[in-house]
């Protein structure tokens, strides 16, 4: 074998060792679920079981209240002929990829959707809203791009902040945490009944992205090759964390075409992803059309390698909210919003999307 042979040969040799190792890397990688990064979500549910059963003991809820009726995504008390809906909520761990990038102007925006759709899954026209500050040094920057989110989220919902509280816990949280309360009104006649029924058409409406549920998941996933300041590879004019931090869309705009066109029941997908599909029935969700998911679902997913069915078990996937209702009213609701038929429900139990079962 002459020297150029044996050169030929090692640089092959060295090449076949570099695909060798990409290739064992890959294999080798765990896959990311969201209970192994942190968040179970059944232990969650039990917990938060738990917690209703003891609460509604003496002393805790009394006949007037509802929940259950709609979907359990607001309480509802009874004054008589009007109903008081109450949800609440914060941001979760999205606020550790704002401390990261030092950016906190978005995440009021979020703390109001995730209450405001809760409201308007059930219904409810929401009305005024206070929020829970906890941090652990007071810090008038970062209180003030607080309040400028919670502001713009507000304007958009077309709802009012009434008040809040600032805490300065420093040995109970580590920089901050952000959550709160939201009301609103709804008559008899405005509520949705909560459930669907066999024959109904499914309306999905886009997300704006990751929205603020399964974070944990996400920056594990994220993090394993890259910094959050790194160029989101679909938008190399963005960074990793600020397509992690679009804020969560708001439907309170829908409110109104879905009154009018009969909605059966709404939910709103955030934690747990399409399995909240089932807390409009114990019925078969089939899903054709849905809206195609943004680039970061696919990047989280390369990037944890996680499964399909984690993933639509976790995040909304591009699809924040979907509703039932008779088909000739879903194509009329389409033709009024942005909304399209992604499915219909059928006899039987879980939700099929995507070629993934969520039972």
């Amino acid at each position: 074998m002459t020297r150029e042979e044996i050169g030929d040969k090692r640089n092959t040799d060295e090449e076949s060792d570099e695909r060798d190792k990409e290739e064992n890397t890959d294999a080798d990688r765990e896959e990311l679920t969201y209970a192994g990064a942190g968040v179970d979500i059944n232990a969650s549910e039990a917990a938060t079981a738990a917690l209703v059963d003891a609460a509604s003991g003496p002393g805790g809820a009394n006949g007037e209240s509802q929940g259950n009726d709609t979907g359990e995504y607001a309480g509802l008390i009874d004054l008589g002929g009007t109903y008081l809906g109450l949800a609440t909520d914060g941001v979760g761990t999205k606020l550790l990829v704002a401390e990261a990038l030092g950016e906190y102007s978005t995440i009021g925006i979020d703390c109001i959707a995730m209450n405001v759709n809760d409201l308007v899954a059930a219904g409810i026209t929401p009305v005024a809203f206070v929020d829970y500050l906890a941090v652990a040094e007071p810090d008038e920057a970062v209180a003030a791009a607080v309040g400028e989110g919670l502001s713009a989220g507000a304007e958009e919902a077309e709802i009012e902040l009434v008040g809040g509280e600032t805490a300065v816990m420093p040995e109970v949280v580590r920089n901050l945490d952000l959550a709160g309360t939201c009301a609103g009104f709804a008559t008899e006649e405005e509520l949705f009944p909560g459930e669907a029924a066999v024959g109904n058409a499914l309306v999905g409406f886009r997300s704006s992205g990751i929205h603020s549920n399964g974070l944990t998941l996400a920056r594990q996933a994220v993090t394993r090759e890259h910094d959050y300041t790194d160029s989101f590879p679909d938008d190399p004019g963005s960074s990793i964390g600020d397509v992690l931090l679009k804020p969560t869309r708001i439907y309170t705009h829908l409110l109104s075409p879905l009154r009018e066109h009969g909605t059966h029941a709404a939910a709103h997908v955030t934690g747990g992803g399409w399995g909240n599909l089932s807390r409009m029935g114990n019925y078969r969700y089939a899903i054709d059309e849905a809206f195609d998911p943004q680039p970061v679902f696919a990047f989280v997913q390369n990037q944890g390698s996680v499964s399909d069915e984690e993933m639509y078990s976790t995040f909304n996937m591009g699809t924040g909210f979907v509703v039932t209702l008779p088909p000739e009213d879903a194509e009329a609701l389409c033709a009024e919003t942005d909304g399209r038929v992604i499915g219909r429900v059928e006899e039987g139990s879980g939700v099929a999307v995507g070629g993934v079962v969520i039972e």
